[in-house]
């Protein structure tokens, strides 16, 4: 019932490893530091009790699960340091995943609930991008959930997390955005959960679910932290999921977006800032269209 005093418990009695909560004053530029001569890991009093879970759990993956870690990483062959490093904090970060929502369990409660994220969350004691990036790694041979992508932008539209999973989305693989997705709109509701029925040119369909996150809490007079973390899956598949209902995801009314301006050869869109990449460009002094962009071949 208590992940984390169970996982400060084993670390406490099996590797000697003590949990300190410090305050921000202490701790102003980190979120996580391991003291090995005091035999603590120190965390910081900005993460919540999610983040909390998550640390604690990851530092349990350098101790418990290195023989598995130095075999995935070995057998990767990577040519530089850095990305071998990178890859063993994605790999450390699977293994707290995994401890917070156990694949079987989480697998069954996602059948279950219909995929709610919010009722997950509650149930794992987890936090939306966590629980969001779990439903992209549930495709075991003989146990699959649903093929979902993750996606986590700025203010900006820069994203700074993208997983594919197993849904091969165009919409994670490219780096420009649409912006009438309702992805960039959720930041004008924070901390609702944004439908979104998209249709790109091809015709195919996605239906996405977003929501703001903040990963650590912010102090009076500083910066707050936050993002916009969209999951979603092609729309033939969504009709299990709690969010999808009383949506007509077959013929029912979806945004129409591409996947950037210089990708997309919609001629009508308002939002557009630049022309389709290879296009001609097309000059009409008598008149004037919803974007100020005509090109040849239309």
């Amino acid at each position: 019932a208590d992940l984390y005093g169970a996982i400060a418990e084993r670390l406490r009695v099996k590797h000697q490893l003590g949990i300190r909560i410090l305050p921000v004053d202490v701790l102003p530029d980190r979120l996580k530091r391991l003291d090995l001569h005091a035999r603590q890991l120190q965390l910081s009093e900005l993460l919540d009790p999610a983040s909390r879970s998550f640390a604690a759990a990851s530092e349990l993956a350098t101790l418990e699960a290195r023989a598995e870690i130095d075999g995935l990483v070995k057998g990767a062959g990577f040519a530089e340091r850095a990305s071998e490093r990178l890859f063993r904090r994605h790999l450390n970060s699977y293994f707290a995943a995994a401890l917070m929502m156990p694949y079987a369990r989480f697998l069954r409660a996602c059948e279950a609930t219909g995929y709610d994220i919010a009722l997950l969350q509650r149930r794992f004691g987890a936090g939306f991008e966590q629980v969001a990036h779990r439903l992209t790694t549930l495709q075991r041979v003989g146990a699959r959930g649903l093929p979902f992508f993750m996606i986590r932008i700025d203010r900006a539209g820069q994203s700074s997390k993208r997983y594919a999973g197993a849904s091969a989305s165009p919409l994670v693989e490219t780096d420009a955005r649409c912006p009438l997705w309702q992805l960039h709109h959720a930041f004008d509701r924070p901390g609702q959960l944004v439908r979104n029925l998209v249709e790109l040119e091809d015709g195919s369909r996605w239906f996405t679910l977003a929501r703001t996150v903040q990963p650590q809490a912010g102090r009076d007079g500083g910066y707050s932290t936050i993002f916009a973390v969209g999951v979603g899956l092609d729309a033939k598949l969504a009709a299990p999921l709690t969010a999808a209902r009383g949506i007509d995801l077959t013929s029912g009314e979806a945004t129409p977006i591409g996947l950037g301006c210089r990708a997309c050869t919609r001629p009508d869109c308002p939002q557009r800032s630049a022309p389709p990449a290879g296009r001609v460009l097309v000059f009409n002094e008598r008149e004037r269209g919803l974007t100020p962009f005509v090109w040849a071949g239309e």
